[in-house]
Parts: structure tokens; C-alpha cells; sequence
């Protein structure tokens, strides 16, 4: 168990430090650090296209993005350090990931240091799926079972553990965790007979309950508690020469946060509807409920100083941290502190 995740994590450390040899060489590839004008099409990689990100699908198909004169393209990255590298190659201008992978560029060296503007996801999107409906289910249960995870050094997998820990569990000893299945593949594998467990995300987890093929055990975001689990982040060179621009870009943010916890979740369904046309409204506002019902989105988006430092606590206990970078360095509440105000 230990090699897996020791191997994983010196796999995305050489990721980032070959992203930063690549900009070594050729520059931090940026645009011109002059004022962007309204309208200018911003590049947004996300982590992965899903109901959690809610609010900002709100804030592009209400409008919000366009009202605030940006022309937002949206590029799936499929995977927090596939993101990082875009932010960091100057593919995409704007990155929404896991904040835990500014911590590692930081550390790994990144001269044009890429920093957390605004938070969207306040709790894990993620839930625990059993083979068989579990009443009064007990995070004992799992011990001695096979669990389908996530990627070593991911928000995923370490905020599951986390919760283990919290519960007396040992990761390494008192399970096996398979983190061998990419990304998106685990429901499949789990439907086909993998695993006692497997820990995914919406709409996954509606779709194996659909199917009969699994059942909600556990919401691990409810048994965390509050994390800074998705932000958005730029580089500092970005947020210094286009200061309009991400303040217009977390305005719309700003909008679709308060559209979301204004409406119910049928309402906030059909909004978002065609992000996802291969799920019908009905599963797409269940799936809303559930994650409005364990309070997952913030009122606002400030990405406050205890949320970073409990970010710091879980990457320190999963052993993916070489040294604690100070809030300063790593977040800038500016924009989001003026959009609050708005």
C-alpha cells in the first residue's frame, strides 16, 4: 500500500517539475500583464464537469460570465495536476481544482506562483458506495473490506482518509484501498464486481443506485466536515496584470453562489440542465438536493485562513507535505472580498 501511494505522489511531483521546466525554457507563457479588455475569452480548465460545480454552471447559463463582459471557455482537465500544468504552460488562464495542488507547485519551486483567488465547494463531493444496502451504517464497517479510491496526493482520496483517521482507522492497515483505476472509471469497475466499496462522486453515485448495483453508505463531505475542497487560481503574474478581469470573473461567481441558495433544487436543475444532457432534470435535482442538504457551497467565495490551514492539517497527515507555505503566498481574498460586498 505505502509503495502505490509513494509511487503516485513522486509521479505528480514529476509532473509539476517537468511543467516547470517546460516554463523555464520557453517563459511563463502568460498573456501581456496590461489590463485585459471586456470580452477577451478567458480560458477555464476544470478539474472534471460535474453537478458538485453547480454554481458556476449557474453563473454561465444565467448569463453572469457574459454580463460581467467575459467570454468563458471552459476545457474539462480530467484530473487536478492535468489542470495545474494547463495554468502553469499558460494553456488556460484561470485553473478550478483541488487548492492542495498550488501547495505542491509551490513547493516544488514555481517562480510565477499560482494563487487561490476564490472557493467554491465547502465539503467532499464524494460518497461512500456499498455492494448492498447498509442500515445504520458504521465507518467500522468497512474495515478488512476493498475500497476503490482515488489518486495518492488528490482531495478525493485524502479527505476519505481523513475521515478514516477520525474514526480510529488506520488506511494502510485496517483496509486495502485499490488506487489503481483512473479517474472516472471506478463506477464502471465497481458495477462490473470490483471492490466491497467504492468511493464516488456525482452523478456516479445516483446512477449506481438507479442500477441497483450500489447504495449510498456514507456522504463522506457530511462526515469530514468543512474543507476547502474546489478553488479557483491563477497565476500571480495573471491576477497582477488583469485585475479587471478576475474581478468580473468572481463577480459572476459571486452571482451564481447567491442564485443557488436562493432556488430549490428543481429550479437550479433546469438551469444547469444543459450542462449535462445525459442526465434527465429529475436525477440532476436529486443530485442538487443531496448536496444542498449537507450545506456543500459557501455563501460567499472568500477562501478564508483557517480553511487553508486545515488544508495544510490533511496534506500534512497524509504525509504529501514538504513544508507548510503561508496563507499569504498561496490565496488572495481581494476579489472575492469585493464581490461579497457587492
Amino acid at each position: 500500500m505505502f509503495s502505490k501511494m509513494h509511487c503516485k505522489k513522486k509521479l505528480l511531483a514529476a509532473s509539476l517539475l517537468l511543467s516547470l521546466s517546460v516554463l523555464t525554457i520557453t517563459g511563463c507563457g502568460s498573456k501581456s500583464k496590461e489590463t485585459a479588455s471586456p470580452g477577451e475569452k478567458i480560458v477555464l480548465n476544470e478539474v472534471a464537469h460535474s453537478i458538485f460545480y453547480a454554481p458556476m454552471y449557474v453563473a454561465v447559463e444565467e448569463g453572469y460570465f457574459n454580463e460581467e463582459g467575459i467570454d468563458l471557455e471552459i476545457v474539462t482537465g480530467f484530473g487536478a495536476d492535468k489542470t495545474m500544468t494547463a495554468v502553469l504552460s499558460g494553456e488556460a488562464d484561470i485553473g478550478f481544482m483541488g487548492p492542495e495542488t498550488t501547495v505542491y507547485a509551490f513547493n516544488e519551486g514555481a517562480s510565477d506562483v499560482v494563487k487561490n483567488f476564490a472557493q467554491l465547494t465547502q465539503r467532499a463531493g464524494n460518497f461512500l458506495i456499498s455492494r448492498e444496502p447498509i442500515e445504520d451504517f458504521k465507518w467500522s464497517d468497512i474495515k478488512g473490506k476493498t475500497v476503490l479510491g482515488g489518486r495518492a496526493g488528490g482531495m478525493p482520496e485524502m479527505v476519505f482518509e481523513f475521515v478514516l483517521k477520525k474514526n480510529n482507522i488506520d488506511p494502510a492497515a485496517d483496509l486495502s484501498i485499490d488506487q489503481s483505476i483512473d479517474f472516472g472509471s471506478t463506477a464502471a469497475a465497481f458495477s462490473g464486481g470490483q471492490a466491497d466499496f467504492t468511493v464516488e462522486f456525482e452523478p456516479s453515485a445516483t446512477a449506481l443506485e438507479k442500477e441497483g448495483a450500489g447504495y449510498v453508505a456514507a456522504s463522506v463531505g457530511v462526515d469530514s466536515g468543512y474543507v476547502p475542497y474546489t478553488a479557483f487560481s491563477a497565476k500571480e503574474s495573471y491576477l497582477i496584470g488583469h485585475p479587471d478581469i478576475i474581478q468580473s470573473f468572481v463577480n459572476a461567481l459571486q452571482k451564481g453562489m447567491d442564485y443557488v441558495s436562493e432556488h430549490t433544487s428543481e429550479e437550479i436543475a433546469a438551469v444547469i440542465a444543459p450542462q449535462f444532457t445525459d442526465t434527465d432534470k429529475e436525477t440532476i435535482a436529486t443530485i442538487v438536493s443531496r448536496y444542498q442538504e449537507q450545506d456543500t457551497w459557501k455563501n460567499d467565495v472568500i477562501f478564508t485562513e483557517d480553511a487553508y490551514t486545515l488544508l495544510l492539517d490533511i496534506l500534512e497527515e497524509s504525509d504529501q507535505l514538504s513544508a507548510r507555505p503561508e496563507y499569504e503566498n498561496l490565496v488572495n481574498t481581494k476579489f472575492a472580498a469585493e464581490a461579497a460586498d457587492k
